[in-house]
C-alpha cells in the first residue's frame, strides 16, 4: 500500500506513520518542518525496512500545495491512501498570501486543492481518502459565502469549528463523487496542538480529559486499513465507529455549495474532479 500522509512531522500524523510502517505501507510523509520529517522518515524506514519518502509543503501557500501535487504525481504511480491530517488553530485572524483566512486555508482549502489535483490518480487506484476532522465540527456554523469570516465576529475556535465542519462536508462530497472517503474525530489528545490556548492547557492537564497521542493515531490508521474505511463512504467516525452528526455536517446540498465555493477560493475551475 502506498500511503501519503500530511501533517506527518509530529503529533498524530507522525505516530500514525510509524504504525502504518509496521503494517508494511510505503509512505510519503508531508509536512512543513524538514528536520522533523526526516526524523520520522528515518524511524519509519527502520521499522519497515523501506525508506519513507519526504515532501515539504506549507499549506499556508496554495502554490506550495500545487507543487506538492505535481511532485506526488511524478513520484507515485499508485496512491492507495491519502490521509489529509495537517491542521492548525490560531487565536488571531490572519490572511494568507492567497487572500484566504489562515485556519480555513490550512484545514480545508489546502486539502481540498490537493485532493482535487490528485483525484484522477486516486480514482484510478481505488484509493481511500481519510480526513482528520474534529468534534468541534458539531459546533460549526459554516457559511460557504464567508469562508474567511469577513462578515462575522472573529473567534479562532469558531473558525476552527467551521473548518472542521468543512472537512466533514468535503468527505460527503468526495463520497458523492465515488471515492472511499471518511473523516474522523481523533479525540482530545495530549499533543502540542493549540498549546497556547486556555482550553487545551486545561484539557491536557486535568486527568481524564484527554487521551494519549497513540489513541488518536490508531483511529486514523483504522480508517486507512480496516474495511470500515471503504464500507462507509461519506461518514464521520468517532471511536472507530460511524457516528450520527448534525445535518450541517452531512447535508449533500450544503456540501455541494461548499464544493463550489472551495473551487473558487482555490482557483480551480470546472473539471473532471467536479463531475
Amino acid at each position: 500500500m502506498n500511503t501519503v500522509i500530511t501533517g506527518a512531522s509530529s503529533g498524530i500524523g507522525a505516530v500514525a506513520a510509524l504504525d502504518l510502517a509496521k503494517r508494511g505501507h510505503r509512505l510519503v510523509l508531508v509536512g512543513r518542518d524538514p528536520a522533523r520529517l526526516a526524523g520520522v522518515a528515518e524511524r519509519a524506514g527502520s521499522i519497515a525496512g523501506t525508506p519513507a519518502d519526504v515532501l515539504v509543503a506549507d499549506f499556508a501557500s496554495l502554490d506550495q500545495v500545487r507543487r506538492l501535487a505535481r511532485e506526488l504525481l511524478d513520484r507515485c504511480q499508485r496512491i492507495d491512501v491519502l490521509i489529509n491530517n495537517a491542521g492548525m488553530m490560531v487565536g488571531e485572524r490572519q490572511i494568507t498570501e492567497d487572500d484566504n483566512e489562515l485556519i480555513m486555508q490550512v484545514n480545508h482549502l489546502a486539502p481540498f486543492l490537493l485532493t482535487n489535483l490528485l483525484i484522477d490518480r486516486l480514482r484510478a487506484c481505488g484509493a481511500r481518502v481519510v480526513t482528520t476532522s474534529s468534534r468541534a465540527a458539531r459546533a460549526g456554523r459554516l457559511d460557504p459565502a464567508d469562508l474567511s469570516r469577513e462578515r462575522r465576529r472573529w473567534s479562532g475556535w469558531r473558525q476552527y469549528g467551521d473548518s472542521k465542519q468543512a472537512n466533514a462536508l468535503f468527505t460527503v462530497s468526495l463520497a458523492e463523487r465515488g471515492l472511499a472517503a471518511t473523516c474522523l474525530h481523533p479525540g482530545v489528545l495530549k499533543t502540542g496542538f493549540a498549546a497556547d490556548t486556555r482550553y487545551m492547557r486545561l484539557v491536557t492537564r486535568v486527568p481524564g480529559m484527554s487521551e494519549p497521542v497513540a489513541t488518536g493515531a490508531a483511529r486514523i490508521v483504522h480508517l486507512a486499513t480496516h474495511e470500515d474505511g471503504v464500507a462507509h463512504p461519506g461518514r464521520y467516525f468517532a471511536r472507530d465507529l460511524p457516528a450520527g452528526v448534525p445535518s450541517r455536517m452531512s447535508d449533500p446540498a450544503l456540501a455541494e455549495v461548499l464544493w463550489r465555493a472551495s473551487l473558487t477560493a482555490t482557483g480551480l475551475g470546472p473539471s473532471a474532479a467536479d463531475s
